[in-house]
């Protein structure tokens, strides 16, 4: 039996992915609704929501009077950008060991850009937490998140930076990460971002300028993170809307 917090629904999903992952289904033909509600405890609705969901980020699919099934593309989408991730995570989905390196941790003026995606004033401070993620010890993953202070109820050298920054962000404030709005950004890299992730000056990268919220949709942190693009792939699913 499953317990039911946080989400019944999820853990469902997340159970039958595991199981197509480690290829227990024999032919990739996923077993009937019922037999998976007998099997988990759960009511066929759940099932139902949970394989919906699979189907939505296409890890399976539908064939009209035989059945559900594996569908094998849909598995090579290690990352879905629809989701919050770590980067560990995604490094480790790319095949490699990770490892994190904390840059910074200092408190600075926001200044306009950030004092804007944060609705704060240019003058308030921000803390600046710079972090610089490894696969195989190779530089990969540079991300520089702004946390504004007056959110700060934990002090920050209590806190444990090298965990995935929504866990510390959570400990720092008590606020909650409900959700990022990102833009996925192209550019060139810079002298100071070639340094840290060892490129040559004027490569080519993608980067995603981010602003995450609370479950009352106010901002509480502002996030830059520039991939290093040889190493690991972003791919998405995109598909007709019926």
């Amino acid at each position: 039996m499953l317990k039911r917090n946080p989400s019944l629904t999820e853990q469902v999903k997340s159970y039958i992915k595991q199981r197509i992952v480690n290829e227990e289904f024999d032919e990739g033909r996923i077993p009937s609704e019922t037999t998976l509600a007998e099997e988990l405890g759960v009511s066929r609705t759940t099932i139902r929501d949970a394989l919906g969901r699979l189907e939505l980020e296409g890890t399976i699919y539908r064939k009209q009077g035989a059945g559900t099934f594996v569908n094998e593309p849909g598995l090579r989408i290690q990352t879905r950008l629809e989701e919050i991730w770590t980067y560990e995570g995604v490094i480790r989905a790319h095949g490699y060991t990770p490892t994190t390196r904390i840059i910074t941790v200092e408190e600075q003026p926001a200044g306009k850009e950030i004092a804007a995606a944060l609705n704060i004033s240019p003058t308030d401070k921000v803390l600046v937490v710079q972090k610089l993620f490894l696969a195989d010890d190779e530089p990969v993953i540079f991300v520089s998140n702004f946390i504004p202070t007056t959110l700060i109820t934990t002090p920050a050298p209590d806190i444990d930076f090298h965990q995935p920054i929504f866990e510390a962000l959570e400990t720092l404030t008590q606020q909650h990460l409900a959700y990022y709005v990102s833009d996925i950004v192209p550019l060139v890299a810079p002298d100071w971002l070639a340094t840290v992730l060892t490129l040559k000056p004027g490569t080519a990268l993608i980067s995603f300028d981010e602003v995450g919220y609370n479950q009352e949709n106010q901002p509480i942190i502002k996030s830059n993170s520039y991939f290093k693009d040889d190493l690991l792939r972003l791919r998405l699913l995109r598909r007709e809307i019926i």
